[in-house]
């Protein structure tokens, strides 16, 4: 699309937003940044910003005459593509874009594509270390919190981009072809933006959607809506697999991760070329979601042809990412583990089955229309005491209820909840922040809700 002295309107002024219309000024486009929220000051968004040449911005409307100027709109993942002011764009015919389908447009090299509902930060991240051991370009970017159009301008043809992707941000994807896809898992999140487990799951799908034979695509044996879409996938499918050994793909037998198929290098063992990779207890991960993460992680950048001996290398040097089942400290005899990622209750079923002591778990948030018995279920006599917070409290409350949990106390802040699991908390215990909701209500994102818990740790003594 020819974009120069072209008017884009950019719906949103956060990182996606700022990100997008720098993007834009650089390649001679003309930027208008609207906000709907009428709180936000203008001058807030231009410290932001920066100067980014040709710049507009907008607070509540947009000016009649300026959105006949319009030849593309480009909204933020937070932004519902069912919004009633995209409607009028939709009836002209202005595409409508996201911040990846942007990126791509201007963007050299080779993409690697993960997401999921769970485990797309650590598993990008580590993908990330892996391929900037091999190649001499690479990019981290995408929902992990560094917006791809930062770094379009700066691939070359060498260049290699980890992309981790949301499901708000596939909604918006028209011509996005990445060299390696991974769909790690699917389970209910968000359905208070997707409405229904069809269309959130068709959502995640579309990662492939521009994908050929040619290209892969990682999928999770293990999880019944990947192992189903691999039949419909347009890519060549790779799997792998925690619970049972596979023809072809990576997987996990007792504590041994091992690499099968043509080109594996390893034994043959009938018909399968079998090569023991490493064991679990070789990485400073924690947990079965971990180890599933390391597998994906391997798969994608086998597929990127590099060396399994730097893979393997990177993955047994490579720590948790921050926020997700991340060792805090030891205090007075008690572990404190942030798992402030555990924003749905499928990540935070691999939060407590990660802990091998009594532990004092702080839950609940945002009420993204979850339900929470399967985590509830998934505590197998693990928690000792259920400290509650937030919009989900009692509805939280009500399942362990029903779920024969005794020890539960609802705090009014955050503060509060932590004060209530140290008093709990006896030497040889471990507390847990895994609230299986979003932190928004309380906090601006997850990761302001872990560094308060990290802050507190420790102030513990002090």
């Amino acid at each position: 699309m020819e974009l120069l002295n072209k008017k884009v309107l950019v719906v949103g002024s956060g990182k996606s937003g700022i990100g997008a219309a720098g993007l834009l000024g650089a390649i001679g486009a003309r930027p208008v940044i609207f906000d709907s929220n009428e709180k936000i000051k203008i001058d807030e968004i231009q410290q932001k910003a920066g100067n980014i040449p040709g710049l507009t911005i907008y607070i509540g409307s947009v000016p009649e005459t300026v959105k006949k100027e319009i030849v593309l709109v480009v909204i933020s993942p937070g932004v519902p593509i069912d919004a009633p002011f995209l409607t009028k764009y939709r009836e002209l015919d202005i595409p409508i874009w996201g911040e990846i389908e942007l990126a791509w447009a201007f963007s050299k090299g080779r993409v690697v594509a993960i997401t999921g509902t769970n485990g797309k930060t650590t598993t990008t991240t580590l993908v990330g270390d892996i391929l900037k051991a091999h190649f001499s370009s690479v990019f981290v970017v995408g929902n992990i919190g560094n917006p791809y159009t930062q770094a379009a301008l700066e691939t070359r043809e060498d260049s290699v981009v980890a992309a981790e992707i949301s499901s708000f941000q596939l909604e918006t994807i028209h011509t996005f072809r990445p060299t390696v896809s991974a769909v790690l898992n699917i389970t209910p999140d968000h359905l208070n933006r997707h409405h229904t487990m069809e269309c959130y799951v068709s959502v995640k799908e579309s990662i492939t959607r521009n994908q050929t034979g040619e290209e892969t695509c990682i999928l999770n044996y293990e999880d019944p809506y990947t192992r189903d879409f691999a039949g419909r996938c347009p890519a060549r499918v790779v799997f792998f697999s925690s619970k049972r050994e596979l023809e072809e793909g990576i997987w996990l037998k007792g504590e041994e991760i091992y690499l099968s198929g043509p080109g594996s290098g390893g034994k043959r063992e009938g018909l399968r070329e079998s090569l023991r990779l490493m064991n679990i207890h070789d990485m400073n991960l924690v947990g079965m979601c971990n180890v599933e993460n390391v597998m994906a992680a391997i798969g994608i950048c086998h597929a990127m042809k590099v060396p399994m001996e730097t893979i393997l290398k990177v993955i047994k040097d490579f720590k948790a990412v921050p926020h997700r089942i991340e060792f805090v400290a030891t205090k007075n005899g008690v572990d404190f583990y942030n798992d402030s990622k555990g924003t749905n209750p499928d990540a935070a079923i691999q939060g407590i089955r990660a802990m091998t002591k009594p532990t004092v778990l702080i839950g609940g948030g945002y009420d993204k229309e979850s339900e929470y018995d399967e985590w509830i279920e998934a505590f197998d006599g693990k928690v000792k005491a259920f400290v509650l917070i937030g919009q989900t409290r009692e509805k939280i409350a009500a399942c362990a209820r029903a779920h024969g949990i005794k020890n539960i106390i609802l705090a009014d802040t955050f503060e509060e909840a932590f004060a209530i699991c140290v008093e709990q908390a006896q030497s040889g215990d471990a507390v847990l922040l895994s609230p299986a909701c979003a932190s928004w209500g309380m906090f601006p994102n997850y990761e302001a809700r872990g560094d308060l818990f990290k802050e507190l740790v420790e102030k513990i003594g002090v």
